[in-house]
């Protein structure tokens, strides 16, 4: 349970660095943080629940986008300052690393693994995002 508090608080703390250091408004910063907090609930609630990372990162993802179309209709302000700060906890910034680590040091199967994982995230999270993206293009056509 500590380490769970401990991830949820690094993802609330990291997502405000990063609102900081795009420069978003200070009337902007908690709401945006809680939506990196919140991401990472989802993604850890879903891995608990079905044991999947891919469907983790994506369900996580898609929550980001709503989270951020709702912060921005309510306090009418473009989506993607709210959306940024929302994903940043979800980038598989650790096993990039860990991946390019494993073939600096030669050990290709390991780096591939690693590897295959980055990507997986990657995607999942760019087809969460758009699967959301999408279904507001079709209802705003109609």
């Amino acid at each position: 349970m500590r380490q769970v508090i401990i991830q949820l608080l690094a993802a609330f703390l990291g997502s405000m660095g990063f609102s900081m250091v795009f420069g978003l408004r200070r009337r902007f910063l908690i709401v945006a943080s809680l939506g990196g907090f919140l991401a990472w609930t989802v993604y850890l609630l879903v891995g608990l629940w079905l044991h999947v990372s891919f469907l983790s990162y994506l369900l996580a993802a898609a929550f980001s986008v709503l989270y951020a179309e709702a912060l921005a209709h309510l306090l009418k302000s473009p989506a993607t300052l709210f959306l940024t700060p929302a994903i940043i906890p979800l980038v598989p910034g650790s096993s990039l690393y860990f991946a390019m680590s494993m073939a600096v040091r030669g050990e290709m199967a390991q780096a591939r693994s690693y590897g295959v994982a980055t990507l997986q995230a990657a995607l999942a999270i760019a087809a969460g995002m758009s699967f959301v993206f999408a279904c507001r293009e079709l209802r705003t056509k109609r």
